[in-house]
C-alpha cells in the first residue's frame, strides 16, 4: 500500500494540517499535526509507521518549498515515545523529543513504547504478509533533546515546549502563543485521562492539569489540537483538567497503582513473545 493511500489528512487554516491513519480504526490511532512555517516545517506526532510520513507529505504536495530552494526543514516532534505517537519517527532525519524519554526511543524501548498492536485494528495490511505480532519501534536517535521552556523556531511561528509528566514522564505540550494553540499530544485530548502506564503518575499528572487550568485561567489558550479525537476549546479543556483532579483521589490512586501493575505485567508477557520470534 502507498503511502498516499495509508494517511488522509484535513487543512485547518493557518498553515496546520490534519493528518490521520486510515486504516488504523482503534481508539489508540493518533492526531498528526503538520505546522507549516516560514523557515521550518514541524510534524507532532509520527503515528505507527506502517508506511511513511515524509514520503506521504512530499507526494501529497503538503510540503511546500523554501523561497528559492528545495522544501524546508522538515522536524519530527514526540510529544512522548507510546508507539502510536513514536513508531513513524524511524523515517525523519530530524527528530526531537522530551530528554526524560530520549533514551527509551534510542534504546527502541518498547517497554516504556506501550507497544500493543492487534491484528483487528489494522483494517487493511500496510503490506503482504504484514503481522501485527511482529510489530515494534525501532530504535531511533532524536537529534535534539527537548526541555521545558525550549522553543521550536518556524520562523514566522514559534512553538514552547511544556513538560507535562503524567500520562508518561516525558509527556509534552507545544504552547504556539501567538495564536493560542495548544497541541497537547497526551496529556489532555477529550475523553479519559490514562494514567496507569508504566512511567505515568498520577500526582504529577494532577500538577500538568493545574498548569492546563492556569493557562486557560490566563487566557493564554483558545484551541486544543490533541494527540487523539476532536479539536476543542478552552472551556472544555478547563472542565477536563479540573474534572481530573476532582477524581483523582486516595482511591483513584490505589486503582491507578493496581492497573499500572497489570498493564506492566501484560507489556512485559507481549514484548518478551516478540523478542523471542
Amino acid at each position: 500500500m502507498a503511502a498516499l493511500e495509508w494517511f488522509a489528512h484535513k487543512p485547518l487554516g493557518g498553515g496546520i494540517f490534519w493528518i490521520q491513519e486510515r486504516f488504523y480504526e482503534s481508539g489508540n490511532r493518533a492526531n498528526i499535526w503538520l505546522v507549516r512555517g516560514s523557515q521550518r516545517d514541524v510534524v507532532i506526532d509520527a503515528g505507527l509507521g506502517l508506511r511513511s510520513l515524509p514520503a506521504y507529505l512530499r507526494d501529497a504536495g503538503l510540503l511546500a518549498p523554501a523561497e528559492g530552494a528545495g522544501p524546508r526543514p522538515l522536524l519530527a516532534v514526540a510529544t512522548h515515545v507510546h508507539f502510536d505517537h513514536s513508531g513513524g519517527l524511524q523515517h525523519f532525519e530530524d527528530v526531537a523529543v522530551h530528554s526524560a524519554e530520549a533514551a527509551a526511543l534510542l534504546q527502541g524501548d518498547n517497554y516504556e513504547a506501550v507497544t500493543w498492536l492487534s491484528e483487528r485494528e489494522v483494517a487493511r495490511p500496510p503490506r503482504p504478509g504484514w503481522s501485527a505480532r511482529q510489530y515494534r519501534v525501532p530504535p531511533v536517535r532524536a537529534c535534539r533533546m527537548l526541555h521545558e521552556g525550549d522553543v521550536i523556531n518556524l520562523g514566522d511561528r514559534q512553538l514552547t515546549v511544556m513538560h507535562m509528566p503524567g500520562h508518561s514522564r516525558g509527556s509534552i505540550c507545544l504552547h504556539d502563543k501567538d495564536r493560542k494553540i495548544l497541541f497537547s499530544g497526551d496529556v489532555v485530548y477529550d475523553g479519559s485521562m490514562i494514567d496507569w502506564l508504566p512511567y505515568s503518575s498520577v500526582s504529577d499528572y494532577i500538577a500538568s492539569c493545574q498548569r492546563l487550568m492556569d493557562l486557560v485561567d490566563r487566557g493564554l489558550v483558545e484551541k486544543v489540537l490533541p494527540g487523539h479525537f476532536n479539536i476543542f476549546g478552552a472551556e472544555r479543556l478547563y472542565w477536563l483538567a479540573s474534572n481530573y483532579i476532582s477524581q483523582a483521589g486516595i482511591c483513584h490512586k490505589i486503582s491507578a497503582c493496581a492497573m499500572r501493575s497489570i498493564a506492566s505485567i501484560a507489556l512485559h508477557i507481549a514484548n518478551s513473545r516478540i523478542t523471542s520470534q
